[in-house]
């Protein structure tokens, strides 16, 4: 049995390989092959400017680029015209429309108990026009000039935000707002988003005193082991930091906003 084995094996294997049969040639040659992509430059070799930012951004975005105080100096111009420009809406789009998609397919119970927790700077509402005149991120951050900016409650809507805001409300879903603002800051806050639509929320919850220094990872884990253990359900978590969606109790889905303008931890 043995021997008939091998003689099979010799009578139909070997001669697939044997010279002149296709699998023995050369692999036949694939026309139009694309060359190796060039580091910085387009396919005629030349520089392509904001190349090298746009993978930095692609870096931040997923979180393999972290710690950084400010952007590099090179993208200050990329980073404002993609803030400014259309992709930047776009983007919140895509993020927006998953959550709400995901929202629409939960049948959830009518108990008042479901919640979807917000970051409040980059996700419900936007520092671009305080950011517009200090660089983009490209300055090192200023806790003066930003909390002044912060108390005179001029910032807008991020509008995508506030569109999924609503549907959500209309789902039944309430709205807690979890940001890193001093407790200091709640009436500039509070009225800041209801001037701009956010007219209601089950929670504004804001860093107390006690907890100055604590990272944004410990701070908002924390607040929202605080939310599960009254009895609410987190049915999802937005937020434009990773520091927003990382740690515990972090809710049943996590949507990240884009914001390579700063970093926390």
């Amino acid at each position: 049995m043995a021997l008939l084995l091998v003689l099979f094996l010799a009578n139909t294997i070997l001669p697939i390989f044997s010279e002149g049969s296709p699998q023995a040639a050369d692999p036949p040659l694939i026309h139009h092959q694309i060359h190796l992509l060039r580091p910085q430059s387009g396919a005629g070799g030349s520089h392509v400017p904001g190349l090298s930012c746009l993978s930095w951004r692609l870096g931040v975005e997923t979180n393999n680029i972290i710690g950084w105080r400010t952007i590099p100096q090179d993208c200050e111009g990329y980073v404002g015209h993609y803030m400014l420009g259309h992709q930047y809406r776009l983007d919140s789009k895509a993020v927006t429309y998953e959550a709400l998609l995901y929202a629409q397919s939960l049948k959830l119970p009518n108990d008042g108990k479901n919640v979807w927790v917000f970051d409040v700077d980059e996700t419900s509402l936007s520092n671009l026009p305080y950011y517009a005149h200090h660089g983009f991120g490209v300055e090192p951050y200023n806790a003066t000039l930003f909390n002044k900016w912060v108390m005179e409650g001029k910032a807008p809507a991020l509008p995508e935000s506030l569109k999924l805001y609503s549907k959500l409300l209309s789902l039944g879903i309430k709205a807690v707002f979890l940001t890193g603002r001093p407790e200091d800051q709640r009436s500039a806050t509070a009225t800041n988003l209801k001037k701009v639509g956010y007219r209601t929320w089950e929670k504004l919850i804001l860093k107390q005193p006690s907890e100055t220094g604590t990272t944004a990872v410990v701070y908002k884990s924390n607040a929202r082991k605080k939310l599960e253990e009254n009895g609410y359900r987190i049915i999802g978590n937005i937020g434009d930091q990773w520091s927003d969606l990382l740690g515990t109790n972090t809710g049943n889905r996590t949507f990240k906003l884009p914001d390579p303008m700063y970093y926390l931890s």
